[in-house]
Order: C-alpha cells, then sequence, then structure tokens
C-alpha cells in the first residue's frame, strides 16, 4: 500500500467517474481533508449502514474541512442509483477496473476491501483503517479526523 511518495502521487492521479459521470481525482481535493473509504458492493447490508453513517455525520465532517469519497467496483449506474436510493451526499466513484483500490492496497478478487484511509490537506495519508466493521465505523473516522484537525490547529496550521 502506498510504500513511498511516487506511488501515492500516481494514486492521486488515477481519473474515475462519480456518481453522475463526472471525471474526478483525489488530487482535485488537496487542501481539504479526505475520507476515502473502499467498500465491497453497492445496496448491500453492511455496505449501506456504512454509508448511511457517513451520511447522517456528513454534516460534522464537512465542518472539519472534509470530503468524503466513496469508493467500489460498481458501475455509474449503480452508484447513481445507490445515491439516489439513501440520499447519499458525497461523492461515490466507480472504479470498475479496481484501478484505485489497487493502488491502495485493497483489491481483492475484483472488489474492494472495506478499508477507509484519511488524507490531509496536503493529501498525505494519515490514517489507514483496515478490517472495518460497517456499524460505528463513520463515527470512529470522524473522531480520529478531530483529533487531526485539532492537532493541526495547535500546531498552529
Amino acid at each position: 500500500m502506498l510504500e513511498n511518495r511516487e506511488k501515492l502521487a500516481a494514486a492521486l492521479q488515477i481519473e474515475l467517474p462519480d456518481q453522475g459521470g463526472e471525471g474526478r481525482k483525489l488530487a482535485d481535493f488537496r487542501g481539504r481533508n479526505v475520507v476515502l473509504f473502499f467498500y465491497p458492493m453497492d445496496d448491500t447490508p453492511g455496505c449501506t449502514v456504512e454509508g448511511k453513517e457517513f451520511r447522517e455525520l456528513y454534516d460534522q465532517f464537512l465542518s472539519l474541512d472534509a470530503v468524503i469519497v466513496g469508493v467500489s467496483t460498481d458501475t455509474v449506474a449503480r452508484h447513481r442509483a445507490f445515491a439516489e436510493k439513501h440520499a447519499f451526499p458525497f461523492i461515490l466513484l466507480a472504479d470498475t477496473e479496481g484501478k484505485l483500490a489497487t493502488a491502495f492496497g485493497v483489491f481483492n478478487g475484483g472488489l474492494a476491501k472495506r478499508s477507509t484511509f484519511v488524507l490531509d490537506h496536503d493529501l498525505h495519508v494519515r490514517r489507514a483503517f483496515h478490517e472495518v466493521t460497517p456499524r460505528g465505523h463513520a463515527q470512529q473516522v470522524l473522531n480520529f479526523l478531530r483529533t487531526l484537525v485539532e492537532s493541526y490547529r495547535m500546531l498552529g496550521g
């Protein structure tokens, strides 16, 4: 997983379509915190719980200058339906070939393993969560992000 800066820099340039079909790269979010969560499949029980919890905490993530980006190997059309069905206000990227999941070391058997990465304003990975349990995970990520933001504030960042 992203052992060096060159691999991370390459991963940040991978362009994938979001649920609206717009091409997006993680590099586009430089200057903001990024919560990048990988999940196996749209509209399955665990993925729905995880998405709904990120939705419920969305305003709190925004208050920490964070953008939430969900990624799975589902298509743009499936992402659009999933986002509309559950009123998800955040970005879902269609990584149909597993390029981004591979870059982050979470591609397995054609699906993304449930994992979350928190990137800071400079898009450095500050925390990786693996073997995620969907229920309660969004709160866990939010707690970490609060700590990260507060530490930057204390250091004058």
